[in-house]
């Protein structure tokens, strides 16, 4: 056999449609969370929207308004205390931040004490990108500071380098829940050692357990230990049933131990943050966790699912690791969405992609239940459940044809 007959030979094996189409599925997935992502992170560079409300009318109180004018998009001014709550409202869906100014602010600075603004934080979400906005904002505030100062230096000849001419008082609003002295930063970075955990777990397990099953199909199909098990008097939905139920058996194995060791990884962080979240009535009850097992347990089994049917299509053990790439792609797309992003704060095509993926409702889970976002996940289960049920149908169904072994869909007697 010549050189170029062996490598016809190798090519012929490997590229087979059931190699194909999930690579075909892969990349229109990626160009639509390519498009998707990209207005996301044009959105992300432009000017943070926030409102300003100026009670004094002195020097320095003009010079906050100038630079937000220069810096950002004020959406709102107002000129009274009475204005912060309409201006709060007014942002709500599309502002970040409201500045109040009160009476005597310049005069206080002028005296040598420290002016005192106010900063109210809308969050919307947890996310890396969505903590953007935040950054640019402390970046203005800090020229703003780094202006006043300039100023008495020359007036007065103040020690800037000694001089810290504000006093913020910072109130966060996330979600309709308000934590006073709290900065969005320390909330963001709360949230996220809390719900990181799931995840990552998640990725990891389905990716282990998914690669055993599909490895698995393409091991006894090579060792012609299908076929005996296939003649046996069992019906051939108890094998399907067996094997998924098996695998998810060692899946959550696996996660429990995961779970322990990675838990205390993250308590390691939580010791260092100012901030317990259940003081604000961010925590998780008894029946969370059991939504939370639930939608894990549920996930993992439409996982094996998919993976029992993308394991049929397997002629070898050499071609059950190409069919093992759409499962881990799967699994790694959703946390990576789910770190940057909430799942309210995502644009709708993204939304659109995030729920359909199986696998990254448990991931969404904790940060939904920590909010009392029940309606998220219990549709996230009712999902996870039919599409679940509809894959180990299609693997009853495989089974029940010589497709396993003849490579052909032909009913079985």
């Amino acid at each position: 056999m010549s050189m170029m007959a062996l490598i016809k030979k190798e090519v012929k094996e490997l590229l087979t449609p059931a190699t194909i189409l999930p690579i075909i599925a892969m990349t229109l997935l990626f160009g639509m969370l390519g498009n998707a992502i990209g207005g996301a992170v044009k959105e992300a560079r432009e000017k943070p929207s926030i409102g300003v409300v100026n009670v004094d009318d002195g020097k320095f109180s003009d010079i906050i308004k100038e630079e937000c004018n220069k810096m950002a998009r004020v959406i709102y001014n107002g000129s009274s205390k009475e204005d912060i709550e309409e201006g709060l409202n007014i942002l709500k869906n599309k502002g970040s931040a409201l500045i109040f100014i009160p009476a005597n602010f310049s005069e206080e600075i002028y005296k040598g004490r420290e002016g005192k603004i106010y900063i109210y934080w809308i969050m919307r979400g947890a996310g890396i990108m969505d903590s953007i906005p935040f950054g640019a904002i402390e970046s203005i505030l800090t020229l703003i500071e780094r202006e006043i100062s300039t100023i008495l230096v020359e007036e007065k000849g103040v020690n800037a380098s000694a001089l810290s001419p504000l006093n913020r008082s910072e109130t966060t609003i996330l979600k309709g829940i308000e934590m006073q002295g709290v900065s969005p930063g320390i909330i963001s970075n709360m949230i996220s050692s809390q719900s990181t955990t799931v995840p990552i777990i998640m990725m990891i397990i389905i990716i282990m357990a998914g690669g055993m099953v599909i490895s698995s199909m393409g091991m006894e199909k090579e060792n012609k230990t299908l076929e005996t098990l296939l003649t046996l008097p069992i019906k051939r939905r108890s094998i399907v049933i067996g094997k998924i139920v098996g695998s998810a058996i060692v899946g959550l194995l696996m996660a429990v131990i995961y779970m322990i060791g990675f838990s205390y990884y993250i308590q390691s962080f939580q010791q260092t943050l100012p901030l317990n979240l259940a003081d604000y009535g961010l925590s998780l009850s008894f029946l969370d966790y059991i939504l939370i097992g639930l939608s894990v347990f549920l996930a993992l089994t439409a996982a094996l699912s998919l993976c029992m049917v993308l394991g049929t299509f397997a002629k070898n053990y050499k071609s059950a690791q190409t069919l093992t790439l759409p499962v881990s792609l799967l699994a790694l797309l959703p946390m990576f969405m789910i770190m940057f992003k909430d799942f309210d704060t995502l644009p709708l095509a993204l939304k659109i992609i995030l729920f359909a993926i199986p696998f990254s409702h448990p991931m969404m889970a904790m940060r939904s239940l920590i909010f009392k976002d029940y309606a998220l996940v219990i549709g996230g289960i009712a999902y996870v459940t039919v599409f679940a049920f509809a894959f180990i149908a299609l693997a009853v169904y495989i089974f029940n044809t010589d497709k396993l072994l003849t490579g052909r869909i032909k009913r079985g007697k």
